[in-house]
């Protein structure tokens, strides 16, 4: 993608549609390589496969080296999925410095493929560092009037917990070099270092802090409803589909891992404020009237799940926690790609301007109250899965981070009922009943463009709900591997708390 980014910088400005053509060209080559890992990739086997570790910076210890495992092979598939369906729904919308657009998309996908696969943490930061800039330049260029404020909103939100992570990485960096360690900054490496509870504690408050600002959980998603109503609508399907996955990603990749003592200390606090999440932003979701901050709110919601699912501590909640990532991309990209298709034609998103479309558009209300169902959790449909089996592992959850977890189960389940009530609600007060308003009444329905953008996206939520073995069997043995690795590694700090190390 960097590759792509720089040669397309050899095109002549102006030639906008040539300038479309290749980012869907250069993504749509990205997709297809990443197929060869899909296909290449051993279900039984629960490690990384695929690795690569190149010296980078020596001196330091690090080093360039990334590999996939179950629970990020499908997330790295949705990313370079997504990308080329972002560019192709943005012809009709972006049409100005479309050759700049196109670079700030290829070198987003570079950053998030790269957070995904990195082992080597100051990989992994340089990565996360990177997507800050693209996902600002879309916002801040190309998005509606209050854009600088929401640009300028997201760039400090991440850059506060970005900072904290990076002083726990390098604190965790330097102990390792004092237990005798040579420098290194990878990820095996220092997972070895079993630090006391007081710096396990403050370090995963850290690492929390900045995933859960990315996620987000509440209180820390005021952010997020800004960056998407003025983000075009290839940002929030690109913001909802992948970047919000990178929280949740980082604290089951390293967060967990990396501070067991410390996830028990403050597992608790991040299970509560998930449900919290799952309930408010449903209810909040609720209340809105334009029909992109209503669906960003549906994401602080959804993506409570995946947090809920990952304190769970149980393969069936961490299985549940990354198809739900999954589906959670695939659907709301698809409704952020529903809103934009309106807002195309009507230049507006408030539901009290529509109602009875669906007359004038057919194709279009099929396919959007497809993908309003399988948000809603409607059994054969992806949502159903990851969803379901959040609340089981939830409902079987270790007491180690969920107090009374049937009670939570409980709570976060009311989550899918209120999803039903503000999703249903959206669908019928902008689809439903008499067409009122005379400005919709030459709305066209889906273009053949349109249309190929959303029928991927329907197809994998239908066949992922109908069939969702041949993922859940990938994620199951890495799922199993992160549980015994967390409980050998919780087992070992507990043991070797007393060790004297140096303080934060």
């Amino acid at each position: 993608m960097t590759l792509g980014a720089v040669l397309f910088m050899l095109l002549p400005a102006g030639e906008a549609r040539l300038h479309r053509h290749f980012g869907v060209g250069v993504s749509l080559v990205t997709f297809l390589v990443s197929l060869l890992l899909l296909s290449g990739f051993r279900a039984d086997e629960a490690g990384m496969q695929m690795e690569t570790s190149v010296p980078w910076i020596a001196r330091f210890g690090i080093s360039y080296h990334v590999g996939v495992d179950g629970l990020s092979l499908f997330l790295v598939l949705l990313t370079t999925l997504l990308v080329p369906l972002c560019i192709l729904c943005a012809y009709g919308s972006i049409t100005h410095r479309t050759r700049e657009f196109v670079i700030a998309m290829l070198v987003l996908e570079t950053g998030m493929l790269g957070a995904f696969v990195a082992l080597d943490l100051f990989l992994f930061y340089v990565f996360w560092e990177l997507m800050l800039i693209p996902m600002y330049l879309l916002i801040g260029i190309w998005g509606s009037e209050r854009r600088i404020y929401a640009a300028i909103k997201f760039v400090l939100f991440t850059m506060v917990g970005s900072v904290l992570m990076l002083v726990a990485i390098v604190y965790l960096h330097v102990q390792h070099q004092k237990l005798g360690g040579a420098p290194s900054f990878d990820l095996r490496e220092l997972s070895r270092v079993v630090l006391p509870r007081e710096a396990q504690v403050l370090c995963f408050a850290a690492f929390a802090l900045a995933f859960a600002i990315k996620v987000p959980l509440f209180p820390l998603h005021t952010w997020l409803p800004d960056a998407h109503v003025e983000a075009p609508t290839a940002g929030s399907v690109i913001l909802a589909g992948v970047l919000l996955k990178l929280g949740v990603y980082g604290l089951l990749r390293f967060a967990f891992p990396l501070f067991p003592l410390g996830a028990v200390a403050l597992g608790p606090w991040l299970a509560g404020l998930a449900v919290a999440g799952i309930v408010y932003g449903a209810i909040v979701a609720y209340d809105q009237k334009d029909m992109k901050r209503l669906i960003a709110y549906s994401s602080v919601s959804h993506m409570g799940f995946c947090v809920l699912g990952l304190c769970a501590l149980t393969i069936r909640g961490v299985q549940g926690s990354v198809f739900q990532m999954l589906s959670h991309g695939l659907c709301t990209g698809a409704l952020f790609l529903a809103v934009g298709v309106l807002y195309e034609r009507r230049h507006t998103r408030l539901l009290d301007e529509f109602g009875g479309i669906f007359s004038r558009m057919p194709v279009y209300g099929g396919m959007l109250l497809v993908v309003v169902l399988a948000s809603v959790g409607l059994p054969g449909l992806s949502g159903f899965v990851g969803e379901f089996l959040v609340l089981v592992g939830t409902f079987e959850g270790d007491a180690q981070l969920l107090v009374r977890p049937k009670l939570v189960a409980a709570i976060a389940g009311t989550g899918v009922v209120l999803s039903a009530v503000y999703l249903l609600t959206m669908f019928q007060r902008a689809m439903l009943g008499p067409l009122s308003n005379p400005k919709n009444r030459d709305l066209d329905d889906l273009r053949g463009r349109e249309v190929a953008t959303f029928l991927p996206l329907l197809a994998l939520i239908l066949l992922l709900g109908l069939y969702p073995q041949p993922v859940l069997s990938r994620i199951e043995p890495a799922a199993e591997k992160w549980r015994s690795d967390f409980q050998a590694s919780l087992l070992r700090s507990t043991r070797d708390s007393g060790a004297r190390l140096a303080q934060p």
